[in-house]
């Protein structure tokens, strides 16, 4: 009797680059180089490296060792979760890669670490190779990932140093690394920025094929320029007008932690936001406590609606439908959700905004600062707001030909 091994078909299907192989006949051969090589390998690649990390119980003073008490200190827990598991991607790419003599660098002493090393693994690192069937090696770059990487394990490093000062030294390789966002010679690629007219058309065809919460979401993404993220993972009924603060919005910033309130009112009682303000209200008369953005559509109503976000904090099905709104508004495919938020920010530069006045409307301030600008930050906002939506409407008029060119 011969043994055999042979991967998941959905796996090889999915990219598993585990081959059918032939065990021989013994039978504890064939065992031992499941249990120990192939079926870990198949676990690496179905937990995208997650389950080799590190080992069980890691050399004290290791790069392993280092990432255990990073994420065992309380800088670790303060992360959202999907910051977590990039986290931990991340330091797995460094601590698992082989070097010369085959050890994985996460097993060398944090005491033997240089600058030089780090740069080489960087360097290592930054490039994979690929052979086709035909023989043909195919070498990607992979910057973004890897610079992301070397981020988390200067962050590790930092937060090692001030919890285990005695073992971690002071030096921090991965510091001041000159880390690159693209290739020389690469040309900056541009974020794709919605109009105010293809903002339009989204809500429009959202509308057509009964995707109503997302049309009011990217509504929400224009004006409070909020990141998707927060838009349908953060967002609570009881954030909008509570009845402490019917006048305002509360609008939390998962990124940086950062809250703030939003007026909704101008110092005369006008509204700053109707269309957006009306839809909200409607949303918070018929939906029970929780996330604002919920599947409603008819096609997938349910006794309660979930929301977009799934519990993993994933948004693909929300993009995936994102994609076949904008292919229903006939707009730009490459256009996504986030573009609306880039619109709005867009809007306001074109409004004239100071800088102060778009950082209070993006957030982009330290929590210290906040409570020394609070009064200031609510005036800038009102101010923006009436600017943004008078350049909405020179911008309308002058397309319709009623006010002359400014030129």
């Amino acid at each position: 009797m011969a043994y055999y091994f042979a991967p998941p078909t959905w796996a090889r299907r999915q990219g598993c680059d585990l081959h059918p192989e032939a065990l021989g006949t013994d039978y504890f051969r064939a065992v031992e180089r499941v249990e120990k090589i192939l079926l870990p390998a198949f676990e690496s690649w179905r937990s995208r490296g997650l389950s080799d990390m590190t080992p069980v119980t890691p050399e004290p003073g290791t790069f392993d060792w280092l990432i255990g008490i990073y994420q065992a200190h309380q800088k670790w827990s303060e992360l959202e979760i999907t910051t977590q598991r990039q986290y931990t991607r991340s330091l797995s790419l460094f601590a698992n890669h082989r070097l010369k003599d085959g050890s994985r660098a996460g097993s060398k002493q944090l005491s033997d670490f240089t600058k030089a090393f780090v740069d080489a693994v960087y360097g290592k690192l930054l490039v994979v190779t690929r052979v086709k069937s035909n023989g043909e090696v195919i070498a990607r770059e992979r910057r973004r990932y890897v610079n992301v990487a070397m981020s988390s394990c200067r962050r590790a490093w930092f937060v090692g140093q001030r919890a285990q000062e005695k073992i971690v030294p002071a030096s921090n390789p991965f510091s001041r690394m000159g880390l690159k966002s693209r290739a020389p010679g690469q040309p900056i690629r541009p974020t794709p920025t919605a109009t105010w007219d293809e903002l339009v058309a989204f809500r429009a065809a959202a509308k057509r094929l009964d995707y109503r919460s997302i049309a009011t979401a990217a509504l929400l993404s224009w004006e409070w320029l909020q990141r998707e993220q927060h838009v349908f993972g953060a967002f609570d009924i009881s954030h909008y007008r509570p009845a402490e603060r019917p006048n305002s919005v509360r609008i939390v910033h998962p990124k940086n932690g950062e809250e703030a309130w939003w007026p909704l009112f101008d110092e005369t009682g006008v509204p700053l936001f109707p269309e957006l303000m009306a839809e909200l209200d409607e949303i918070k008369k018929t939906s029970l406590p929780g996330l604002v953005f919920r599947r409603t559509h008819a096609h997938r109503s349910s006794a309660i609606p979930l929301p977009w976000i799934t519990p993993r904090k994933d948004l693909r099905y929300l993009r995936s439908v994102v994609k076949k709104i904008v292919a229903e508004a006939g707009i730009r495919q490459e256009l996504s959700f986030t573009s609306f938020r880039h619109g709005g920010f867009t809007e306001g530069a074109d409004s004239d905004l100071t800088d102060a006045e778009l950082r209070a409307a993006g957030r982009h301030r330290s929590n210290r600062q906040l409570p020394t600008y609070a009064k200031r930050t609510g005036k800038q906002l009102i101010t923006a707001t009436k600017k943004r939506r008078e350049e909405r409407t020179r911008s309308l008029l002058f397309r319709l030909n009623v006010i002359p060119s400014p030129e």
